[in-house]
Formats: C-alpha cells, structure tokens, sequence
C-alpha cells in the first residue's frame, strides 16, 4: 500500500508498505478513504516533536473496516467509520474513570515510538487497535470531511471547552484560529458562550472565526485587552482557551482572565515553558491542560453536528491525492491552507 512517510524535518515521502494485518482480537482493518494534515502534524514535519525516519504519518480518518478481530462487536466489516486519534483499552483505571485520553494502553495515531509506536493513517489502509472505543460508524448524512474532524479536531476544540467549564453567558477568549482554535470558537457559542472574542494575526482566520459567531479581534493590529475589558465591564474573561502552544500566548491568556477564571491549555507543548506562577496565584485561576479527551466526547460531537448546531467543513481548503502530499504539507507548513484533506 502507498503511506505518507516522514523523512527528516521538512521531508515527507509517499513509499510503499506493507499493508497492515490484525495483531489482536479487538483490532481492525480500515480502508481509508480520507485522512487530515493536522497542526499536530506539523509539529513532527518541523523537528519539534521527534520522529523516527519512515513512520507512516496522520492521526485523523474516515473509511471502511474490512477486517476485524472476533472481539469487535461495537462496528463490523462494512460499516464506514471514523477514527479517533488516540486508542484507549475501555478497561484500565483510566478509562474507567473516563479519562480515556490518559489509557495506559493509549497510542497515538502517526506520532512515533514516544506516543506507543502506531503507524499513522495517512495510507491506503490502517491497523486500528481497541476498535470498540477508536472507531465510531459515520451518521447517515454526515459528510466525510465533517466526519473527519469528529475524531481529533473538533473534538479537541470541543474538549477546550468543555474543561474551561464554559457556561451559557460567559465570555470565552480564544487564541489562536487555526482549524482547534476555530473549532473551539463554534463550539463555545453552540454551548451558549454570550460573547467568544477571537484572537489571532492572519486575516482569513479572524473573517472565519466571524463567520462562526465570534467577536474577531487582531492580535496586533488592535488591543485584546481593552476588547476583553470593554466585554466584561473590566472584569476579565470567563474563560480563555490557548490553542497555539506558546509561552506567549499562555502568558497572555493569564492576562486576559477574570479572577477565578479558567485556562484551557490545548495547544501543543513539548518544551519548558515559564508561567508567572505570582499572576496565576493571585488571580485564583485554574489551569486546565493536556490532549484532548476525544474519545469521551465524540459521541456528543457527532450528535451535536447531525444536529446541525456544529459543522467543520468550512475550514476545509482543499483535497488533495495522496501522491500530492509531499506539496501539500509544504503548503500547510507555509499557511496556506486550514485543512488538507488526502485521498488514497
């Protein structure tokens, strides 16, 4: 089968692999029919995350099962899927506590041997281990590209906000409009956020950030302080979600907080971050960080966008071949494009 493979930091191949075969009773075999160039993914196509030369890339899914062990009993041979990008056991103290982010089984799809070693879904076809809890049949209706970002994207956004504790009312500020950023902006006001200001530099981003029922504002070219203040009457924000993974921006969203307010922390980090630790105590705020629970809340996501109150798709910005995608994560690297979708 053809996989998009990672080379070196700023190279990725197209090779060919063998295609993969079931290791354990509750695994499955997806065909897929398309896969996502992820911000996370960039993190590894820059060198920041290691990667080991050759791993097959991409944690984001939708396609077929055609085969699967005699322990899977929630999909089945035919059913369209769509898969989480994290697998959980469903069996471990974690995952009973519905921490399934946090299995000790857990693997990441595509991130290499420092996140369980599972070969990613950017290929023809996918090993899919814990296939009960990773995979969810797609709703009749509901779009491959809207399906795609059950398992990851919009699930995360959605994970922001749900551990920021938003509630109807409050005002959200988010940082960062890449497509979790924008996703946690639509999340935020379909739970009944009363205001969701929205931070970022790069226009196209703010304009869809609008389009999604948020208050855009330029990190630069305008004043997020005085837009939160003027907001809550000075107060600060209720809750304000870092969906970069930047020191900077951190520190910022500790600013822009009311006392007692919460940070949602989903951006990615991987190194050593400094957090003015006197600012957060004095503030009484709360931070809330780490991946996203996506397993525990793809069922509301799926649910929320058949019911139309959630839909992703327009952060879509191209389809791509899969033998395209060499070019396209070039072009996602260069900011070109808020989602990439590959087609085996």
């Amino acid at each position: 089968m053809r996989a998009v493979t990672f080379q070196a930091p700023g190279e990725v191949r197209v090779e060919e692999r063998p295609a993969p075969i079931l290791l354990a009773a509750d695994d499955a075999i997806v065909r897929v029919e398309a896969s996502g160039i992820c911000g996370s993914d960039l993190h590894l196509y820059h060198g920041r995350i290691p990667l080991e030369a050759g791993f097959i890339l991409g944690h984001e899914f939708v396609g077929t099962i055609t085969a699967a062990g005699p322990d899977v009993t929630d999909v089945a041979v035919g059913d369209r899927v769509l898969g989480c990008f994290v697998t959980a056991c469903g069996r471990c103290f974690f995952c009973r506590r519905r921490d399934f982010h946090k299995c000790i089984e857990g693997r990441v799809f595509g991130h290499g041997k420092t996140l369980g070693g599972l070969q990613g879904a950017q290929a023809e076809q996918v090993l899919v281990p814990h296939a009960n809890l990773t995979l969810r049949r797609v709703p009749p209706g509901l779009s491959t590209d809207a399906a795609l970002f059950a398992g990851d994207v919009m699930g995360t956004g959605f994970h922001a906000v749900r551990s920021a504790e938003v509630a109807p009312g409050d005002v959200v500020v988010v940082l960062g409009l890449g497509p979790v950023g924008l996703c946690a902006v639509q999340a935020a006001r379909a739970i009944g956020a009363g205001q969701v200001i929205a931070v970022d530099s790069v226009p196209e981003r703010l304009a869809m950030a609008e389009r999604f029922g948020g208050t855009p504002v330029h990190l630069t070219e305008q004043d997020p302080k005085g837009a939160v203040r003027k907001a809550t009457s000075g107060r600060g924000a209720d809750a304000c979600i870092d969906a970069v993974g930047h020191p900077d921006v951190l520190d910022l969203a500790c600013r822009l907080a009311r006392n007692g307010g919460t940070i949602s922390v989903t951006g990615v980090y991987s190194e050593r971050c400094q957090v003015h630790m006197g600012l957060v105590w004095i503030k009484a705020l709360t931070l809330k960080t780490g991946q996203a629970n996506v397993i525990g809340h793809v069922d509301a996501v799926l649910a929320m966008m058949t019911a139309g109150l959630l839909d992703p798709t327009p952060l879509v910005s191209r389809h791509v071949p899969l033998a395209e995608a060499p070019e396209a994560y070039a072009a996602y690297a260069r900011r070109e494009a808020l989602k990439i979708v590959l087609m085996p």
